[in-house]
């Protein structure tokens, strides 16, 4: 009924200030020359005038000659008389009287327009969030029993961070049991971990356990054009949660407003910091009270100001990690749950061979499988499918109607072959699990390794095999086709990165010692990003690139010489290459006879870890041929 009466108010005010336009607007235009009295007299007296159009106060005429005129002529009782004696046509008019609405709406209209605009905001003032003049109104959203259908039991493979939670919600539903013996509910809780590994899911999972309010709001809500609007945001929302405390407030992506302070330079104003230097009084502040739970979550705790870290405001840092095998294998069972498998697929085998997938890859990679499923009409999903979808995400889908001449493809079949013999040629390297010359997405080939086990250090020989493997590409170009390509170009840019970090960072060098060049210096009005800053000399940035140099060059020829003592096991694999266009791992190793098979281990899936697996692979860049590694990232 309120909607009602409110829209016909303002059709009531549209309609009225139509009608006074209208009229005000619709004033018969004349092109009439408007002359003076006495100018008028005189052509009187002077027979000039032919007719004449008296209406009040108002003359127009016309003259002999057709000209139109108009004047405006005061109270004279001789003028009848006057135009009678000069024979001149006279038209007597009744005065327009205006109707006795206009002039009320003339004289009353603009305070009943102020009236209409006052009771129009007052409205909407009164109306909460999202209305007029209600910008400073927290924009978090209340999360009800039916919204949130999200339990711990949907949240798997980080069992730690789920322990923390699940001690929270224990806290606000029996707090005695922790202030018996002197324990104080923490006032916050921080979710860090990288992208896709279940920071939200768990916040949401929280909603659907905990059994008091849940507010949900993003870091960037509270960001507005106006001055001191975040800040005003912050006041409601703590407003909003000490009025229904005990409540549990959630702000996803915190980084976007509790970035490190600091950032003001040049004299204006920050409202990023005001916002956030809000949020940190109402987090610990004088008038903090008990029973609102912070939780939050961000990717990017460096950027944070240490000020919203430290205890007594968000006393728990919960670290939400990467999963290892058993959670990957926990987060397949949970995603798979409402999907129809085939009684032969074993989620622990898919779990071995998808290293570095967080919980999200996991979540896309059964979604893809299933879509792959459906497209074949088929009534389970197939552990075929499950291979197919990996290879889908992680190297895009096959570009099999790519025209590729013969000589391009047999570049790409020695360079991928090259990859793969020097990996088989290494002890201690990871296993080679797939080596493909279809193109896939930017790639024109790709040579797949998957580790046996988690890494999560690296030893000196680890790296510089991994050097050697990357230079494998370029090496069998050289040996077999005489010539270089582009098609190394990636392979080149990974193995000086590597060699770059086996330098300056790790301390890797017999000639530089345990020292680390370069160290990371901290932008504070960038929002403390991270940049490098030259604090080493001339002489040492000459040695730094003579080690560099020497890593890279001393395991190109050691792949060089690989390769040539073993030319024609090179030479099989690219003909099997050539012929096949993928080779597993046990393909690999009939093509080349069992000669060599030091690094190879089983066929675990086609995922490649993140930072733990190294793949090759030939791709475009500017139009022509280089390499690429392909990572989960």
């Amino acid at each position: 009924m309120n909607s009602f009466y409110k829209n016909l108010m303002l059709w009531l005010t549209i309609s009225l200030v139509m009608v006074l336009l209208f009229n005000l607007f619709n004033q018969p235009r004349t092109l009439q020359k408007k002359i003076l009295y006495s100018e008028f007299l005189s052509s009187l007296d002077d027979g000039e005038i032919m007719e004449v159009s008296i209406q009040g106060n108002d003359i127009s005429g016309r003259y002999l000659d057709n000209r139109d005129f108009r004047t405006y002529a005061p109270q004279d009782p001789e003028l009848i008389k006057n135009l009678r004696n000069k024979n001149v046509s006279i038209l007597v008019k009744p005065r327009d009287e205006v109707p006795w609405y206009m002039n009320i709406l003339i004289s009353w209209f603009p305070m009943i327009l102020l009236i209409a605009v006052w009771i129009f905001f007052m409205r909407q003032m009164q109306s909460g969030g999202g209305k007029a003049m209600s910008f400073g109104k927290s924009k978090a959203r209340l999360m009800t029993d039916k919204q949130s259908k999200v339990t711990f039991d949907d949240v798997a493979g980080i069992d730690e961070a789920k322990e923390e939670l699940e001690e929270i919600i224990e806290f606000l539903q029996d707090p005695q049991k922790f202030t018996k013996l002197g324990g104080k509910i923490p006032k916050g809780v921080i979710l860090i971990g990288p992208p896709g590994t279940g920071k939200t899911l768990l916040a949401r999972a929280i909603a659907g356990e905990a059994g008091v309010p849940f507010f949900n709001i993003s870091g960037s809500d509270f960001v507005e054009m106006f001055v001191g609007v975040g800040a005003s945001r912050v006041r409601d929302l703590f407003s909003q949660g000490k009025k229904n405390a005990p409540c549990i407030i959630f702000i996803d992506e915190i980084d976007a407003v509790g970035r490190h302070r600091g950032a003001g330079l040049g004299g204006g104003h920050d409202e990023r910091e005001q916002t956030l230097n809000q949020l940190l009084v109402e987090m610990d502040g004088f008038e903090s009270k008990e029973g609102v739970i912070l939780v939050a979550a961000t990717n990017r705790p460096d950027v944070l100001d240490p000020a919203l870290m430290r205890p007594g405001r968000f006393d728990r840092q919960v670290v939400v990690p990467i999963p290892d095998i058993k959670g990957r294998e926990n987060i397949l069972k949970v995603h798979t749950k409402k999907s129809p498998l085939e009684d032969d697929i074993d989620l622990s085998t898919i779990a071995r061979g998808t290293p570095g997938f967080s919980g999200a890859d996991i979540a896309n990679l059964v979604n893809e499988a299933a879509l792959l499923a459906a497209r074949q009409n088929k009534s389970k999903i197939e552990m075929d499918d499950f291979e197919q979808a990996k290879d889908k995400v992680l190297m895009g889908v096959e570009r099999r109607s790519m025209v590729i001449s013969d000589e391009e493809k047999r570049n790409t079949a020695f360079h991928e072959a090259g990859h793969a013999m020097v990996a088989k040629l290494i002890p201690g390297t990871d296993p080679i699990h797939k080596v493909t010359i279809i193109p896939r997405g930017m790639a024109l080939g790709v040579t797949q390794q998957l580790p046996i086990d988690e890494r999560h250090t690296y030893s000196k020989q680890y790296l510089t095999n991994s050097i050697t493997v990357l230079m494998g590409g370029r090496a069998a170009e050289e040996i077999v086709l005489k010539q270089l390509t582009t098609g190394a170009g990636n392979d080149i840019e990974r193995a000086t990165e590597l060699a770059r970090k086996m330098i300056c960072q790790w301390g890797m060098s017999d000639e530089l010692g345990p020292l680390t060049f370069g160290q990371k210096e901290e932008q504070i009005f960038l929002g403390r990003e991270f940049a490098q800053h030259k604090d080493y000399s001339e002489s040492t940035s000459v040695k730094i690139d003579r080690a560099i140099g020497n890593i890279v060059l001393d395991n190109y020829k050691k792949a060089k010489k690989l390769l040539e003592d073993n030319i024609d096991s090179l030479h099989k694999l690219a003909e099997a290459l050539l012929e096949k266009e993928i080779l597993n791992s046990s393909e690999i190793d009939e093509a080349i006879g069992g000669k060599v098979a030091k690094g190879a281990g089983p066929d675990l899936g086609s995922h490649i870890k993140k930072k733990e697996e190294q793949s090759t692979a030939s791709s475009e860049e500017k139009g022509t041929q280089k390499g690429r590694i392909i990572e989960a990232t």
